[in-house]
C-alpha cells in the first residue's frame, strides 16, 4: 500500500511538471492575561523571527497559472505581489519543501502520502549518518566528519520544519479555510485597510471541540475587550503589537489542543476529576507566566511585548472593557487541576522545529519588524509602523492564529510518531 501511494504521487507529478487587551493603551505590569508572557515569554520568538533576509529565496515556482505555496519573510508588498494566488504567506525553500507546495498546488490529497515517504527517507538517512559514525577518526579528518554531520543534520532539521508547514497549511485546505496573506495595505481599499480577506469565523470556530471554544471566546474577550462583537469599527494599531499578540496566540491555540486533548479522552472514559470554580485572574496569571516553549535568555521580543509604548494606540481608540465577556469554562477548570509541573510541561513547545515554524510563519505575516531599545531601556516607538484594521479583522487573525497552533500539535504529534524529534 505504502509502495502504491509513492508511486501514484511520482506519476501526478510527472504528468503535472504551498492578550492583553490590545485596544488598552498600555497593560498593566502583573495584570492576568493569557497572551502576555513578559520577561518568561518565549526566548527564541525575539520579534516574530530569528531568520535573516540573506538567506531567503526569491524565485517563485514555476507552477503556471496555478497557485503557488509562498514562503517568504518580508514586509515588502512584493512578497505577495504577483499573478499566483499564494495559499500561505511562507515560502518554502528546501528541496523538500519545494517537492510538497507542489504537491499542496496540484494534489493535496496526496500530501500525507508523500510526507510519509519523505518521513521514510529522512529516517534513512539519519540511520546512514549514525552508522558511519567512526570512532576511530581524529584531527583534520575528525572536525571535517563532524561538520560535514552538521550540515546534514541542519539539512533534515530544515526538511522536517517544512514538512509540518505544509501539513499545517494541507489541513486548513482541507478545512476549506484560507490563510490570511502578508499584511500590507490593500490598493483596493481606498482608506489603506490591510484587512480585505473575507471571513471565516464559523470555519474556524468548527474546528474546536465546544469546551475548547469557550477557552477561545474568553481569550478573544480579553484581546478585544468590548469590541469583539464590533466588526466594522477601523482602528489603527501597531502592526508589531498585532504581530505579537498573533504569535502569542498560537502558542496558546498549541497548549490549549494540547490540554483539550486531554481532556476529551478522560471525560471519554468517564474519569473527569471534580473541581470547583476558580478566580479568572488565577488561571490567566497561572498559563500566562508558564505557557512558554523552550528557551533561555530575553530577547528583543520579549523586551518589546514588556514596554507600554508598544501597546499604546492612537488617540481616537477607547480602551475597551478589561475581562469584559468572561465565562466560566470547565475545560478552564480542568486546566486549574494539574499540578504546577503539569501544567507547566502542558505549557511548553515540545520542539525547536515547532518554535522555529512560529517565528518564520508570523514573520512572513507581518514583515520583521525594527525594535530599538533606547538607552533608557524603553522601546522606540518612532519606526513602529500603523495598520488600519478593523475589530472583525482583528477577531479573524487571533482565530486563524488559535486554529494555526491547534493543527501545529496535531502535525508535530504525527509527524513525531514517524520520525521520533520531540524531546519532550
Amino acid at each position: 500500500m505504502e509502495a502504491m501511494k509513492a508511486t501514484m504521487v511520482r506519476s501526478h507529478l510527472l504528468s503535472t511538471s504551498g492578550p492583553s487587551n490590545i485596544l488598552s493603551r498600555s497593560s498593566p505590569a502583573n495584570g492576568p492575561d493569557f497572551v502576555r508572557f513578559g520577561t518568561n515569554f518565549h526566548s527564541s520568538i525575539k520579534h516574530y523571527t530569528s531568520i535573516s533576509h540573506s538567506k531567503l529565496a526569491h524565485k517563485r515556482l514555476g507552477f503556471g497559472n496555478r497557485r503557488c505555496l509562498v514562503v517568504r519573510a518580508s514586509s515588502s508588498p512584493d512578497s505577495v505581489g504577483s499573478t499566483e494566488s499564494p495559499i500561505a504567506p511562507l515560502r518554502l525553500e528546501s528541496p523538500i519543501g519545494q517537492f510538497l507546495s507542489q504537491i499542496l498546488m496540484s494534489h493535496p490529497h496526496l500530501v500525507p502520502a508523500a510526507v510519509e515517504q519523505q518521513l521514510d527517507q529522512l529516517q534513512t538517512d539519519r540511520d546512514a549518518d549514525i552508522k558511519k559514525d567512526d570512532p576511530s577518526a581524529s584531527g583534520t579528518d575528525l572536525v571535517l566528519y563532524r561538520r560535514i554531520a552538521e550540515v546534514k543534520a541542519n539539512e533534515r532539521k530544515k526538511a522536517l520544519e517544512e514538512i509540518l508547514y505544509a501539513l499545517v497549511v494541507q489541513k486548513f485546505m482541507d478545512a476549506n479555510v484560507s490563510l490570511i496573506p502578508a499584511i500590507s495595505p490593500s490598493s483596493s481599499d481606498p482608506s489603506g485597510r490591510v484587512d480585505v480577506w473575507p471571513s471565516q469565523d464559523e470555519k474556524l470556530e468548527q474546528l474546536h471541540s465546544p469546551e475548547a471554544y469557550e477557552m477561545i471566546k474568553n481569550h478573544l474577550a480579553l484581546i478585544l475587550g468590548n469590541r469583539v462583537t464590533d466588526s466594522n469599527s477601523v482602528a489603527q494599531i501597531s502592526k508589531l503589537r498585532v504581530g505579537q499578540v498573533y504569535a502569542a496566540s498560537v502558542m496558546y491555540g498549541y497548549f490549549l489542543k494540547r490540554v483539550d486533548q486531554r481532556f476529551q479522552l478522560e471525560k471519554t472514559m468517564k474519569i473527569l476529576p471534580n473541581v470547583s470554580d476558580v478566580e479568572e485572574s488565577d488561571i490567566q496569571q497561572v498559563v500566562g507566566e508558564s505557557m512558554r516553549p523552550n528557551g533561555g535568555e530575553e530577547g528583543s521580543f520579549q523586551a518589546a511585548s514588556s514596554h507600554a509604548e508598544v501597546s499604546s494606540w492612537s488617540d481616537d481608540i477607547s480602551p475597551g472593557g478589561f475581562g469584559q465577556g468572561i465565562k466560566p469554562s470547565r475545560l478552564r477548570n480542568y486546566v486549574m487541576s494539574f499540578d504546577g509541573e503539569t501544567l507547566q510541561r502542558y505549557a511548553t513547545i515540545r520542539s525547536k522545529e515547532a518554535v522555529s515554524i512560529i517565528e518564520k510563519h508570523t514573520e512572513a505575516l507581518f514583515g520583521r519588524p525594527e525594535i530599538v531599545i533606547t538607552p533608557q531601556g524603553t522601546v522606540d516607538s518612532s519606526k513602529d509602523e500603523l495598520i488600519k484594521i478593523s475589530f472583525g479583522g482583528l477577531k479573524r487573525l487571533v482565530l486563524e492564529a488559535v486554529t494555526f497552533g491547534s493543527f501545529l500539535w496535531d502535525v508535530e504529534s504525527y509527524v513525531d510518531s514517524r520520525y521520533h524529534f520531540v524531546l519532550n
